[in-house]
């Protein structure tokens, strides 16, 4: 897979073993920086970076570090087909991948213990969605995005 991934200045650390364990599971890192070179990196501008890779289709998936992950996971969800969201744990990324088909993984830089970084990304990137009633969940979440894409919502 290709696989965006970025972070602000409090994922910086973690986002270099995060793309280390991408690329030992075989696949394509895409690093999406900030015009910013010293201090601060904001995550909104990171954030919609990722977002509009996956939301084109240019890659497959993304991965963001922030803070919480919780800044991250707003503005990704801001563009149509992108499912993001923050995953603390293995259960938690297993169970967005099955039944959400989850494409932006969001990380917390502050919150997630190094021993626990493999675990997670290994069981986000390895769980396949279930389909079935999930994927007609899914297709309302389409439906809700073209509608207000459209104007027509509510």
């Amino acid at each position: 897979m290709r696989i965006a991934v970025g972070s602000d200045h409090r994922g910086v650390g973690m986002l270099s073993q995060a793309m280390e364990i991408l690329r030992q599971h075989g696949h394509e890192v895409i690093e999406c920086h900030s015009q910013v070179t010293e201090g601060t990196i904001d995550y909104p501008e990171v954030a919609a970076k990722v977002g509009t890779l996956v939301s084109k289709g240019e890659v497959d998936r993304g991965l963001l570090i922030c803070g919480t992950g919780i800044g991250m996971s707003i503005v990704a969800n801001k563009f149509p087909g992108v499912r993001a969201a923050v995953c603390p744990d293995e259960l938690t990324a297993e169970i967005s991948r099955r039944h959400n088909n989850l494409n932006v993984l969001c990380l917390s830089g502050d919150m997630l213990g190094q021993n626990a970084l493999h675990g997670v990304i290994r069981v986000w990137l390895e769980t396949p969605f279930e389909h079935g009633r999930h994927e007609r969940r899914i297709e309302e979440i389409r439906n809700i995005e073209r509608k207000i894409s459209a104007g027509e919502w509510p």
